[in-house]
């Protein structure tokens, strides 16, 4: 297994090297989106109609709006009130992030298993970054959502690679590839997206456990919330001496109690974990 998972690294990283390695494309759906949003005369009824092109999508953010975080004195049933309840950035960002999850597909089962899991854990990780920038943080709750959901980005190419080569490598062998590898392409992945440096740093900058910012960023709050997605005791991560992340301390978190300890807290990031699930 070692043999093989050195073989398969070391190619990769030479398709990096000289960039010959695939990288995938931004789901058309996310470029329009973010082209519009960019725009000064966009508006409210011009981002409702192009999200409802997309049938999963527009009920989707339907399900958000209607959500306990956002739910007002009446339930929306259109997608002009949802993206008016909602906001431009938010729906724009929240678009954008969930369009990635087409890209999360691959024909043979393992790979797909391995890249529904990933997507699944993304949004987990967005959902609790959604809410740890809301409410420790003077960051954006929704450049945080989309923080979480690309954060795991990296793991496509990878896993296309492994696909494509027919490759027979072992959990344990595949689970070491991804985590050293995913990050350097996820950020590769988003500033070839044109995604600004605050996203496209997040790949790399949620498994830096010693990194040293001035103040809290999106990468301190996907790290915190992939960190408190965790289930493994066995997990690398979890094994970290959790006291010495700075991140913590950034978002004036204690290390050593659980978020879930918060009562209100806790359902708030169990509601948003559920309305980014599918």
């Amino acid at each position: 297994m070692a043999e093989l998972f050195d073989r398969v690294r070391d190619q990769i990283f030479e398709a990096i090297e000289k960039d010959t390695l695939l990288l995938p494309t931004m789901p058309e759906i996310a470029l329009q989106v973010r082209d519009l949003t960019d725009s000064d005369t966009a508006t409210v009824m011009d981002l409702a109609n192009l999200i409802n092109r997309d049938a999963a999508m527009s009920a989707r953010m339907i399900k958000v709006c209607n959500s306990p975080l956002f739910r007002g004195s009446r339930e929306v049933t259109n997608l002009q009130n949802a993206v008016s309840r909602l906001g431009m950035d938010y729906t724009g960002n929240l678009a954008l992030g969930l369009a990635m999850e087409q890209m999360f597909q691959a024909t043979s089962s393992m790979v797909d298993q391995r890249m529904r899991q990933t997507w699944k854990h993304s949004t987990e990780v967005a959902g609790i970054a959604q809410v740890l920038a809301q409410y420790f943080t003077r960051l954006k709750p929704d450049q945080a959502t989309l923080a979480g959901l690309v954060s795991q980005i990296g793991v496509l190419p990878i896993l296309r690679f492994v696909e494509d080569e027919d490759l027979a490598i072992e959990d344990e062998g595949l689970d070491q590839l991804l985590e050293t590898l995913h990050p350097i392409l996820g950020r590769r992945i988003l500033e070839r997206w044109r995604f600004p440096e605050s996203i496209s740093q997040v790949p790399e900058g949620h498994v830096d456990f010693s990194r040293e910012v001035a103040t809290a960023d999106y990468a301190d709050v996907v790290m915190v919330a992939n960190l408190e997605c965790l289930n493994d005791p066995e997990h690398p991560f979890v094994k970290q001496d959790w006291s010495a992340i700075p991140a913590f301390a950034r978002l004036g978190l204690n290390p050593n109690q659980s978020l879930d300890d918060d009562e209100d807290l806790s359902i708030q990031m169990k509601q948003a974990m559920r309305f980014l699930g599918a």
